[in-house]
């Protein structure tokens, strides 16, 4: 499913945060008028990737039963429910899933992290 076949997906401007308060993962609510969008931000340095927070086996948030999903490595994003395993850079499922996360477009604007067009 592509980010923005969700019902709650924000329209390309829409503010996400202050892109100094982010560490190096992130669980997140983006809320509109559409309603609250989990949305999942990994941040090395001034690279900053997101994916929506929803684990393609069963669509649970990664941070379901926890707020530890970067892997010991750091290389790797990690579903708190069932121990699904996906690659930081790509969202790519490497154990545990069929397919890889729903990727996000962000970028950042004065500071501030933004949804892409």
């Amino acid at each position: 499913m592509a980010w923005t076949d969700y019902s709650t997906a924000p329209a390309p401007g829409t503010r996400v945060c202050d892109l100094e308060t982010l560490g190096a993962v992130a669980a997140l609510t983006v809320e509109t008028d559409k309603g609250a969008f989990p949305l999942l931000v990994a941040r090395d340095g001034a690279q900053v990737r997101a994916y929506v927070n929803a684990c393609p086996h069963q669509y649970l948030p990664l941070n379901y039963r926890g707020d530890q999903l970067l892997s010991a490595d750091g290389q790797m994003l990690l579903c708190t429910a069932h121990g699904a395993r996906f690659d930081l850079g790509s969202g790519e499922a490497i154990d545990g899933a069929d397919c890889g996360l729903d990727p996000v477009p962000v970028t950042v604007v004065d500071g501030t992290l933004v949804i892409a067009g």
